[in-house]
């Protein structure tokens, strides 16, 4: 596998790779690395879609990316997905997906034309004192100090950053800024989350942060996230005859390390203490685990309370989504609270990510990221309006008509004094196809789920539907005397407690992600937001696509280029944007430097005066 640029290898099409006619592929999961793997199957790598077998525990594809009515509880979306116009590998993929409204556009068409036709941007980003415009003005509120904390993370090299938390390199003067609000909440990052992570996005995204105050630089689909990305691809894989099997839950991999059966065949429990006399077993065998051959033999599954095994030669490649933002995620109802329990041991993908990762070192460390859920968890609830007595309060804030099925808040509206950190939006209408027009289906969460709110008096994960309505319609400005009543009879809302929603952000080193494929893999890839790619950013639609355009064209030889990051980090331009953009619009020159830096600045910048370089400079704010 390699890596191109440049539209002569966008738009050309791979020979058929030798062999692949006598290959089958298992995939396990739903989500979108996992059907994005499935996709690249049959589209680049040319396998026949009858040989290609997905495996999924629930009822439903899709994974975190999912939009349902539920009977008897009402719309649930347990997240939102904030996509950019330099997702390379996804926009790759969708231009091959037809679109599930008319099959002779595709899924990039449909997408294209609406972001151009409908540009998304924010005209309220934030709100205080219950609906009152936050009054950021689009400011970062950045001193000196806090920027140049954000240049020596930007900086600083991913080693020294291991383990390390935002907290070590941010202070007041950055944690207390509108660009942390902006950030912290458009992201999801806590002050305890990973500093590599933080300075990972800020490189990959340094392009998008002159768009971060009003959400120009996001684009958005046209309904939820299912059947927007998730049902397209399914019904493309459909009609190519790959078998899906719903389910059916993946137990365990077994795997042969080094050609021999070593002890890692004994992983056959969920105890802990197996998993780890098992891993300890390993690293004695192998403490580096670097080309040794590693074969995928076996998938134990269950099915209709059966377990069952599949057994694996060379030919069977195995393609493994390991971990799971929502796993464990519970649903709650307009009079019930999701549930939490911070004891229970993690299931789904994570249970199966133990297993795998007691056989080798390089198949990573799962309790790195699953093993705090106080710090990984916030909730999500979908407020669905019955009526028309809640709108006017919405349209206040955002000053839209929301009912034009155009852009409606355009991302986020932050609550900045709300105790649960809650922020909320609204994407265009109607969300789901078959949603009345009358109704509105409104996207609320709260990062600090243990926090009493400020109107009902709980923690928001002890909270009812009922109740999150309550506080959100309070920080809309709604008076106290109608809230009760709107909030029981004129909207349904569905809480969704997600114990591991950010648990990629935790603080990790190099390893604790296993690589997509690992050194010595011979049949076998990992997936998704806990697979390790070097070339791009986690919680987003791109990476997850990106591991499984990666995976198949490692394993089946593909010979095409995988897509390459949008190189705006190496881009002086946008470096030169981002400088002062978030001075807001300060040139460099008006910061405050100590005399021998500011003396030496004053030579350099007469040194350029009159070249290009200085040209440069000028154009883009900087002198």
């Amino acid at each position: 596998m390699y890596y191109s640029s440049g539209n002569y290898e966008a738009f050309a099409r791979p020979k058929k790779p030798a062999g692949i006619d006598h290959k089958s592929a298992y995939i396990i999961g739903t989500g979108l690395g996992a059907l994005t793997a499935a996709c690249y199957l049959v589209r680049d790598a040319q396998m026949p879609g009858s040989h290609i077998h997905i495996l999924e525990k629930d009822p439903v594809a899709g994974g975190a990316c999912d939009g349902a009515d539920i009977p008897g509880v009402g719309y649930v979306m347990r997240g939102g997905r904030e996509m950019d116009n330099h997702f390379e590998v996804m926009w790759d993929l969708f231009r091959s997906i037809p679109s599930i409204e008319d099959p002779d556009i595709s899924v990039l068409d449909e997408y294209y034309w609406l972001n151009k036709e409908d540009p998304n941007y924010s005209l309220c980003r934030s709100t205080k004192n219950r609906g009152q415009d936050g009054g950021t003005d689009g400011k970062f509120g950045l001193s000196d100090k806090a920027a140049t904390e954000i240049m020596d993370l930007f900086f600083t090299p991913d080693k020294e950053l291991a383990n390390r938390p935002i907290t070590d390199f941010f202070d007041d003067e950055v944690l207390n800024s509108n660009f942390w609000m902006y950030w912290r909440t458009m992201f999801a990052f806590e002050n305890w989350h990973s500093a590599l992570e933080m300075k990972l996005y800020i490189r990959r995204y340094i392009h998008h942060i002159a768009g971060l105050p009003d959400f120009s630089a996001l684009r958005f689909t046209r309904y939820n996230q299912y059947e927007s990305m998730i049902l397209p691809m399914q019904r493309y894989l459909e009609a190519h005859g790959v078998q899906f099997h719903f389910d059916t839950k993946v137990e365990n991999v077994v795997f042969e390390v080094g050609g021999g059966e070593g002890p890692h065949r004994a992983v056959t429990g969920t105890g802990q203490d197996t998993i780890q006399r098992i891993q300890q077993a390993a690293f004695a065998r192998n403490p580096y685990s670097t080309s040794t051959k590693k074969v995928a033999r076996r998938i134990t599954v269950t099915h209709a309370g059966e377990i069952s095994n599949i057994d694996l030669t060379e030919d069977d490649l195995v393609f493994i989504t390991n971990g799971g933002c929502v796993e464990n995620s519970t649903i709650g109802a307009q009079d019930k609270p999701a549930a939490w329990d911070p004891t229970i041991r993690p299931g789904g993908g994570w249970d199966m990510w133990r297993r795998i990762a007691a056989q080798d070192p390089s198949f990573g460390h799962p309790d790195k990221f699953c093993g705090d859920p106080e710090k990984s968890n916030w909730m999500s609830a979908t407020v669905t309006t019955l009526d028309g007595e809640i709108v006017p309060y919405i349209q206040k804030i955002c000053h839209r008509d929301p009912f034009t099925g155009h852009v409606v808040t355009g991302g986020i509206v932050t609550c900045e004094d709300s105790g649960w950190l809650m922020s909320w939006t609204i994407n265009r209408q109607q969300q789901f196809r078959d949603q009345p027009k009358d109704q509105l289906c409104v996207w609320v969460y709260g990062l600090f789920t243990d926090k009493p709110g400020d109107y009902v008096k709980k923690a928001m994960r002890d909270c009812t539907g009922e109740e999150i309505c309550q506080e959100w319609l309070y920080h809309l400005g709604v008076p106290e005397d109608k809230i009760v009543e709107l909030a029981a009879n004129h909207a349904n809302t569905v809480p969704v407690m997600m114990p591991y929603i950010t648990a990629f952000f935790m603080p990790r080193e190099a390893g604790d992600r296993p690589d997509v494929v690992p050194d010595g893999a011979v049949n076998f890839a990992f997936l998704g937001q806990f697979a390790e790619t070097p070339r791009d950013t986690i919680f987003t639609t791109e990476y997850s696509m990106r591991t499984g355009m990666e995976a198949v064209y490692t394993l089946c030889d593909v010979d095409r280029g995988v897509p390459e990051v949008w190189g705006s980090v190496f881009d002086v331009r946008d470096l030169l944007m981002s400088s002062v953009k978030l001075r807001d619009g300060e040139p460099i020159t008006s910061m405050k430097l100590p005399m021998v830096e500011r003396i030496a600045l004053k030579e350099v910048l007469k040194k350029v005066e009159g070249t290009d370089i200085a040209k440069l400079l000028k154009e883009y704010g900087a002198i």
